[in-house]
């Protein structure tokens, strides 16, 4: 029997926990097109239940079908009771959040800028790409609750600055900032986590850390090797240890049964970091009280491979992450790799283990990071505005086609196949330009107001920004 999408009939624990274990997880739960995508997600289920110690909040992505999700509910229900199945877009959003402890509420919040229909080969419009937002209480008291966020952002086709979808990356990274800095200005934990499809030095990344008060729990540092990737720069994905990175022909020789070593000294510089957890607390500060809660802990986790298919369990590692309260008694850090210490000044880098809280996460935006995102609003609205002049010129144009291929139809009619032809022409060509007319005048007038939305509100945080300077 299928198990509900949401349970919070249970109470919240008389005993607010110290520490909370969270992991995030992009399943590659792709129906149709990932390989082995049922076996694959049932051992996923099956290593999230007899992990020990158990992840205690859970954010998956690419879980589209409900089978899938009700499979890993099935066997994870001991340890995580409670989840909810996110729906959105046509094909399903792909966003689960699983948990300890009750959910309270639970909302779909859609990306205003997500894609484009036309690129239906790419899909991220069709999903309907959001957050799933749950309010979770972890025990009795007022301020024992946890918001959690759980996002895949749209998916880097080219390399930045000249990714066609980074204003829509950069919109949706401004969407779910917004969303954690009112969870913490309302005195909440906030934990969000996913696929962010972006790297620790990107545009998205800084505008996250920077206008929501949470931090990322990873420490990033220069690429080295595979398994330094692992320990150290916490890459989850394209890394030589994952199979589904290897080229088809040592695949085919896995499923053969053929043992395939990996050197892990091995330099990997294609492996990169794209799955996150951010945290945070209590707002602003000084204005607000200073951060409740610490990262102790944070790990590449979910790398074994199927016993039996020997493949990876998705085309990503996940991300584990242990977070204390201040008081606790923290683990101590490991110690320093000598070899390792090294970082790039170019990037942002937060303490993992031994984290204190002296390192409060920079929540003001520079003058030039608002130029910046209004200069790409700007170059974006031009190219959609001149799209739409193309795409309802076209439609026109068919509409004229249409009307003469008819018109000479008439004239031909004493040659059948001619008139066919004429026909035909004329269907496609009309059927072509209705599509592209009711993109152009539908869809992106719809982007452009969406456009100015964003726009708005960075010129307002701006003005504010200026205003308490």
């Amino acid at each position: 029997m299928a198990l509900p999408t949401t349970t919070t009939t249970a109470a919240a624990s008389d005993t607010p926990p110290n520490r909370i274990r969270i992991l995030t997880l992009n399943c590659w739960g792709l129906k149709y097109l990932a390989k082995y995508r049922h076996e694959r997600l049932a051992e996923i289920g099956r290593l999230l239940a007899a992990a020990e110690p158990a992840p205690e909040i859970v954010g998956l992505q690419e879980c589209w079908t409900q089978q899938d999700y009700e499979s890993i509910r099935e066997q994870t229900r001991q340890v995580l009771p409670y989840g909810k199945f996110y729906f959105g877009g046509i094909f399903g959003a792909g966003l689960a959040i699983l948990s300890k402890w009750p959910i309270e509420e639970s909302s779909m919040y859609a990306y205003p800028l997500n894609g484009r229909p036309t690129a239906f080969f790419r899909g991220d419009w069709f999903v309907g790409k959001g957050v799933a937002c749950a309010r979770v209480r972890f025990g009795p008291r007022v301020e024992d609750v946890a918001e959690v966020f759980c996002t895949h952002l749209h998916a880097p086709y080219e390399r930045e600055p000249n990714d066609s979808y980074i204003c829509h990356r950069t919109a949706q990274a401004w969407e779910i900032a917004k969303l954690m800095r009112g969870a913490a200005e309302r005195g909440h934990l906030v934990i969000g986590l996913g696929d962010f499809n972006m790297l620790p030095s990107s545009f998205a990344h800084q505008l996250i850390t920077a206008h929501a008060p949470v931090r990322d729990v990873w420490k990033t540092l220069h690429p080295d090797s595979a398994e330094y990737n692992l320990v150290e720069n916490g890459a989850t994905c394209d890394g030589v240890l994952n199979t589904w990175r290897w080229t088809k022909e040592d695949r085919k020789r896995l499923e053969k049964g053929e043992e395939i070593l990996v050197d892990t000294k091995t330099l990997d510089p294609r492996a990169k970091r794209l799955d996150y957890i951010f945290v945070g607390d209590g707002g602003y500060p000084p204005a607000f009280p200073a951060p409740k809660w610490k990262v102790e802990s944070a790990n590449v986790a979910m790398t074994s491979r199927h016993p039996t298919l020997r493949c990876s369990l998705s085309d990503h590692f996940a991300v584990e992450a242990v977070i204390a309260r201040n008081g606790a008694r923290t683990q101590p850090p490991p110690p320093p790799d000598k070899e390792s210490s090294h970082a790039d000044d170019d990037e942002e880098y937060v303490a993992v283990s031994g984290h204190t809280d002296s390192q409060a996460p920079n929540t003001i935006l520079t003058p030039e990071t608002y130029d910046h995102i209004l200069a790409m609003i700007d170059k974006y609205v031009a190219r959609e505005r001149s799209q739409r002049r193309w795409r309802l010129a076209h439609w026109l144009a068919s509409v004229a086609i249409s009307i003469g291929c008819f018109v000479a139809a008439w004239w031909t009619g004493s040659v059948p196949y001619v008139a066919f032809i004429l026909t035909l022409v004329s269907t496609l060509s009309f059927a072509a330009g209705v599509l592209d007319g009711l993109i152009g005048g539908l869809f992106v007038s719809g982007e452009l107001r969406a456009l100015k939305e964003f726009e708005w509100e960075v010129r307002n945080a701006q003005r504010i920004a200026q205003s308490l300077t």
